[in-house]
């Protein structure tokens, strides 16, 4: 089975717009775990523009299924996970004041900045996932760190989905059978959406969970939180 996680920076990104509790992450949280997902994600940003380190906090004892921390590993970021101590901390390559996550790890590159961020949250049982393009090279560096799982970029297949699904999904296809040989986990993100996350989950079939946001809460705008999270369910059968 496929576990969809549900990202709820954008309903943070809603209710900081305006100030007050509206719409209330906690409840939203609680809601959507209600409505059959099976994890919950939040990426917190230094600058808080979605969801704040109080928010982290304020979480984990009401998260009931899968909690999920996403982030760069700086000092104040790997503080508030071990503090926090989620089921995963999934470490991306994200500079300060990025949009969106746009890349994977070069975990050649930076095999000495992660090293040691990834086993001391091993040694804490907290499974550790990193952002990675669907390159082989990199995979294997992923492994090379200790790493238990990756979470797949998918934006360049999302991008070219419409154009060529079959092309847009080959190096995915490569990628994910060479995290298997190595014992990796694997996880996906980034705009995947009603359209592609079928084609993406028949072909990936050794794929873990997906985390997914932006698209599901903009859905949610037209179709109800319930029956979108019930939609996105259905497309991971």
């Amino acid at each position: 089975m496929t576990r969809l996680s549900v990202n709820i920076n954008k309903l943070a990104t809603l209710r900081n717009a305006r100030g007050g509790n509206l719409p209330d992450i906690l409840k939203a949280a609680k809601d959507i775990e209600r409505f059959g997902a099976q994890g919950i994600t939040v990426h917190p940003r230094p600058d808080e523009r979605h969801i704040r380190y109080k928010d982290v906090y304020d979480l984990k004892p009401i998260v009931t299924t899968e909690f999920n921390i996403e982030g760069y590993p700086s000092n104040q970021f790997i503080d508030l996970v071990l503090k926090v101590k989620p089921q995963q901390a999934t470490l991306v390559p994200d500079a300060p004041g990025v949009i969106t996550s746009n890349a994977g790890w070069n975990t050649i590159k930076y095999e000495a900045t992660l090293k040691d961020t990834v086993q001391a949250l091993k040694a804490a049982k907290i499974r550790v996932s990193l952002f990675i393009d669907p390159d082989e090279k990199m995979i294997e560096g992923a492994a090379k760190l200790g790493a238990e799982r990756i979470e797949l970029y998918t934006g360049p297949y999302a991008e070219h989905y419409a154009a060529n699904k079959e092309k847009a999904i080959t190096p995915y296809l490569l990628a994910a059978k060479k995290a298997k040989e190595l014992g990796l986990g694997i996880n996906a993100g980034h705009d995947l959406n009603l359209d592609n996350l079928k084609y993406l989950k028949q072909n990936l079939c050794q794929l873990d969970e997906v985390s997914i946001g932006h698209a599901l809460i903009c859905d949610a705008i037209y179709l109800g939180l319930e029956n979108t999270v019930q939609l996105y369910l259905g497309r991971l059968q």
